[in-house]
């Protein structure tokens, strides 16, 4: 059965993809169809992120695509955002859980790591045999990273970590854990001064060393297919080879996020065409006032602009993979798309609850589960309004972060 996606295009943005890529589309969709989907509503009640949701994710080789050693199939960059937009069809924790695993576990090892350290992970990360998780922000370093208090002491040919992260997707069952630390040497720049942004380095701890400590956030209204944890290091002694060595200073994090965010642009129309197709399918069957919901003027015109909406946020993905397989891709146009997108996807799964009545909050049907997660989305690996800036910025030269 083709997807949902190739149903739902108004502009005819089917045709911009090659028969490769709409052929791993719809095979990706059956995979989330018969295997993943089914587990959506009962795992977001239950607050757990399935294990054979965790197999079935790799099975359909939503991982890292984009690799291209290490078994790795080294999809281009339409292929593997077509993959996390059927994946958040079912749910945004989902693929949340493949997002971090492929762009800010798997893609700063690549990126950054050592050969030694490659051929550790990335074969086993890649088939979702291993999970990892991601270590950046804080309880007080959020939207802020370069304010991070985690450290890493120089201590003879190793070093001492300390510190408390918060909000690791995938922490608790991670047996790696990408950590960002700023690193502190006998003599150095203060980690507080003006060139502390330039001491954070990255570190690979594992599950298992001693003073490493992740522990579950509870009572998530949102997200709850996925693993939410906070990360503390209780003097952890990593040696030398733990540390990522071509990633050096802020920008090496913020490269990670930047891959993650396109993904997340992806996946933000995965989820408004589900709650698009919910409220479409539940307007036509339900009869009130002696006909079809659907053949009243005011739902037709929020169908018809929910119909608009997702056309325009394929084209922005389409158009934004083609120039990162280009290289032509710029940090602005994917904080154009993640800010536009996931603003789209949560205002249509709130209209789509709505056009469902009473029985829009049942986890019955998608559109109350995609709202409540759609409100994480918006929020993490940069605010809607932190992209605001970045495009403020674009549009005026000027810099209104501070």
């Amino acid at each position: 059965m083709p997807s949902v996606h190739a149903e739902l295009d108004p502009l005819d943005t089917n045709s911009l993809l090659t028969d490769a890529e709409r052929a791993l589309r719809d095979r990706v969709a059956r995979i989330v169809d018969e295997e993943i989907l089914p587990h959506a509503a009962p795992a977001y009640e239950a607050g757990v992120l399935p294990r054979e949701v965790v197999a079935a994710i790799g099975r359909a080789g939503a991982f890292g695509p984009w690799l291209t050693t290490h078994g790795g199939p080294g999809l281009g960059a339409v292929a593997c955002g077509l993959v996390l937009q059927e994946l958040e069809r079912a749910d945004s924790g989902f693929r949340s859980c493949a997002s971090v695993q492929g762009s800010l576990v798997m893609w700063p090892i690549a990126t950054f790591g050592s050969e030694a350290q490659k051929d550790k992970w990335l074969p086993r990360l890649r088939t979702g045999e291993a999970l990892g998780c991601f270590a950046l922000t804080e309880p007080t370093s959020g939207s802020d990273p370069a304010s991070m208090k985690t450290r890493a002491v120089k201590d003879g040919d190793g070093y001492v970590l300390s510190g408390h992260k918060r909000w690791s997707t995938n922490g608790l069952s991670a047996e790696v854990a990408v950590v960002w630390a700023k690193v502190i040497e006998p003599g150095g720049p203060d980690p507080e001064g003006p060139e502390g942004s330039k001491l954070i380095r990255g570190f690979l701890v594992e599950r298992g060393m001693p003073g490493f400590e992740p522990r579950e956030i509870k009572h998530k209204m949102s997200l709850r297919a996925s693993e939410s944890s906070e990360l503390f290091f209780h003097e952890v002694r990593l040696p030398a080879s733990a540390m990522l060595p071509g990633a050096k200073g802020l920008g090496a994090p913020l490269k990670c996020l930047n891959e993650a965010r396109m993904g997340i642009a992806w996946g933000a129309v995965g989820a408004a065409t589900a709650c698009y197709a919910s409220a479409r399918d539940y307007t036509k069957a339900r009869v009130q006032f002696g006909r079809p919901l659907a053949s009243f003027q005011l739902v037709q015109a929020k169908l018809a602009q929910m119909y608009s909406d997702i056309g325009t946020a394929q084209l922005v993905c389409t158009q934004l993979g083609r120039l990162k397989e280009q290289g032509k891709l710029t940090p602005t146009q994917v904080s154009f798309a993640k800010r536009q997108n996931v603003a789209m996807a949560l205002d249509t799964a709130r209209v789509a609850r709505d056009m469902l009545g009473a029985n829009g909050i049942l986890l019955d049907h998608p559109p109350i589960r995609h709202a409540m997660n759609l409100e994480t989305v918006k929020t993490y690996e940069g605010t809607h309004d932190v992209h605001t800036l970045v495009l403020g910025r674009a549009v005026t030269g000027m810099d209104a972060f501070s």
